[in-house]
């Protein structure tokens, strides 16, 4: 690791120019007294590094120093560029790895196109946090270490214990066989297989994982692409589950969306004349009936059932039978 982070050191100093420890040390996630060793380090095994005293001083490199990295061509540079602005890497783990990849592909352009490369990567953006409704579009928070040990497990072919909190369960353990990783609109997920039956695990639902010295059960190769299709048809379509359309209050879709099942369509409502109202509306999958009861029961006047039928029927049964106990005199 101590390798990897001096040579982002470098390229950092390269591609900025004076930069002081402080600044080092947060581009690194670091502290000042590591990057001071770091830099005795380089200097000691013959990297121009050279301190600047004063008020703007810092650290820099004698001009025209150059490492030696991989070369690339301006649009293969672009493209990894491109790729890098994604937010899937968070998912798995690898934020701070695909930061240092970045430099590195930067600085292995020819000096003519770094600045060229760089400034067109600035003018495209994939995935922004918001959508033009100026709703937020969250990604799944996975710890390091456990984005880490999963992926280790996938990977490296071996068994997987992980402790999973499912949706209105109680947080359990249990050890799986992985198989392999997937991102969707930022959220990431684990597939894998467990007793030998199929089984999908939203990464963000992983309190714990450790990975185990047993080898996995598993093919030696897999589409993941055909995996993730077929297992999607089987979720949206199997056991006791029922689709609702709703429609909601933006304010109370993330709560929404967190315990549905899935989100098969969504959409802005507008008002009479055209001009749009505020609401959204969502074609959502839940584990069963009672679970779309109890969640549109929870999001209150800020949400209406749309269909199927009996789900209004129970929720103005449920409101009604409220209503008068409510109602009723106080003894």
């Amino acid at each position: 690791m101590r390798a990897d982070r001096l040579v982002s050191l470098v390229l950092l100093l390269r591609q900025r120019g004076r930069l002081s420890a402080t600044a080092l040390a947060q581009e690194l996630e670091v502290s000042t007294r590591t990057v001071l060793r770091d830099i005795e380090a380089l200097s000691a095994a013959g990297v121009p590094v050279h301190a600047e005293r004063g008020r703007y001083g810092g650290f820099a490199l004698l001009p025209g120093f150059r490492t030696e990295l991989t070369g690339l061509n301006h649009d293969e540079a672009l493209a990894l560029l491109v790729a890098g602005s994604r937010r899937g890497a968070q998912a798995f783990g690898l934020g701070s790895a695909l930061a240092s990849a970045m430099l590195k592909v930067v600085d292995a352009l020819p000096e003519s196109h770094r600045d060229t490369a760089a400034g067109v990567a600035e003018r495209l953006l994939i995935d922004p946090e918001t959508d033009l409704l100026a709703r937020r579009l969250e990604g799944d928070d996975v710890p390091d270490p456990i984005a880490g040990e999963v992926r280790r497990a996938v990977l490296a072919g071996r068994k997987l214990r992980i402790r999973y909190e499912a949706v209105g369960r109680t947080p359990r353990w249990r050890t799986v066989d992985p198989i392999g990783l997937v991102t969707v609109r930022e959220q990431g997920y684990l597939l894998a297989t467990r007793s030998g039956e199929d089984r999908t695990y939203r990464l963000s639902r992983i309190l714990a994982a450790e990975e185990l010295a047993e080898p996995a059960e598993r093919p030696e190769r897999v589409d993941l692409g055909r995996a993730w299709q077929e297992r999607g048809t089987r979720f949206r379509t199997g056991g006791d589950q029922v689709t609702v359309l709703v429609r909601v209050d933006p304010a109370r879709r993330e709560e929404l969306v967190g315990t549905a099942l899935a989100v098969l369509a969504e959409d802005a409502e507008a008002g009479e004349e055209g001009a749009e109202d505020g609401w959204l509306r969502l074609e959502v999958t839940f584990q069963d009936a009672r679970h779309a009861e109890w969640v549109l029961w929870k999001l209150a006047a800020d949400a209406e059932a749309l269909s199927p039928q009996w789900l209004r029927t129970a929720l103005h049964e449920r409101a009604t039978a409220l209503a008068a106990r409510y109602g009723a005199s106080t003894r």
